[in-house]
């Protein structure tokens, strides 16, 4: 009896997974309107653009005006350059990179889940630990780190890519402010599961996609960067394998892109859902990139891809 059920149980995976790939595969790139706002940010005819691809799990875009960008990979645990024509450079060998971005001072600043800190990594390879516990434990996995409006970093800490075997020592999966002196401020432990973030253009909102509720949070912003008056300001159901809301950017005009099943939704500063890309790949995060910020890199599983866009990008480190 115990052999059958075994097969049985093997069965059964073999089948989940073929119907994954199934699906994965049958996925295309379309524009899918749901309100005529969407062609004011999407270009009828706009194309996608595969930029790279043969990646284990695509993370963290971020341009540089260098042109090229960062991207992590969380499965080959290494940061690459990748310049416009595909050419991959390795920056540093880290044990799953995570989201990535620029601060202030240029530098490249990752959540590095196996370290359990937010690191600064140097052009050449090297980094620095800016911070990795909080009230003397240790992060959960950072997840996804931005620059505020105020200058410091600001991340989610989630336990999605916590090392297994290692004690999960904070009890709860919360979002971080760290300044230039190292300090470490809890703002939310609300979210279930917090992953991608960013601010409003004009600082007074801080959107927070939690993953397993599958919604994305907003916030009213005090100018030190205290958080209140938190709220659910979308929801993106879909099914098991579809993927969730993971990373967020958002434009000059504070419409929201935000990677969630089956590609990138698009939403207003209402909360109101305009449209959706949907990807061949599942996209887990995005960047603003090119000479005037209106290409959308994405990172998408195996592959980077970019899509020109009408809209300008807002960038959260140029800001004045």
């Amino acid at each position: 009896m115990k052999f059958w059920h075994t097969l049985l149980l093997h069965l059964m995976s073999v089948v989940c997974l073929l119907l994954t790939a199934s699906a994965q595969k049958t996925r295309g790139f379309a524009l899918q309107a749901i309100s005529p706002k969407f062609w004011d940010l999407v270009d009828h005819q706009a194309k996608l653009e595969p930029v790279a691809t043969g990646f284990g799990f695509t993370e963290g875009p971020m341009w540089d005006a260098a042109g090229f960008l960062y991207v992590s990979d969380e499965t080959i645990n290494k940061i690459f350059r990748v310049y416009p024509n595909g050419r991959k450079e390795e920056v540093i060998a880290l044990g799953d990179p995570d989201g990535n971005t620029f601060d202030r001072q240029h530098r490249l600043i990752d959540c590095a889940s196996v370290l359990r800190a937010i690191i600064a990594v140097t052009p050449d390879g090297k980094y620095t630990t800016l911070a990795d516990r909080y009230d003397g434990k240790r992060f959960n996995s950072p997840n996804d780190v931005i620059v505020g409006p105020d200058g410091a970093l600001y991340f989610t800490d989630p336990t999605l890519d916590l090392v297994a075997g290692e004690k999960q020592e904070i009890p709860f999966q919360g979002v971080y402010r760290l300044d230039d002196k190292g300090n470490v401020r809890l703002l939310t432990r609300d979210l279930t599961q917090p992953n991608g973030l960013a601010f409003s253009p004009d600082g007074k909102r801080f959107y927070i996609d939690d993953s397993e509720k599958r919604n994305i949070r907003v916030f009213d912003v005090a100018a030190d960067g205290t958080l209140s008056n938190g709220r659910i300001f979308g929801e993106e159901p879909g099914a098991k394998h579809d993927g969730v809301p993971d990373g967020i950017k958002v434009d000059k005009s504070g419409n929201l892109f935000v990677t969630g099943p089956t590609g990138i939704w698009i939403w207003d500063s209402k909360g109101n859902h305009l449209g959706t890309i949907s990807m061949p790949e599942q996209p887990a995060n995005l960047t603003w990139g090119d000479k005037e910020n209106r290409t959308l890199y994405i990172a998408a599983t195996t592959s980077v891809y970019r899509l020109e866009l009408k809209t300008q990008g807002f960038v959260p480190y140029l800001a004045p």
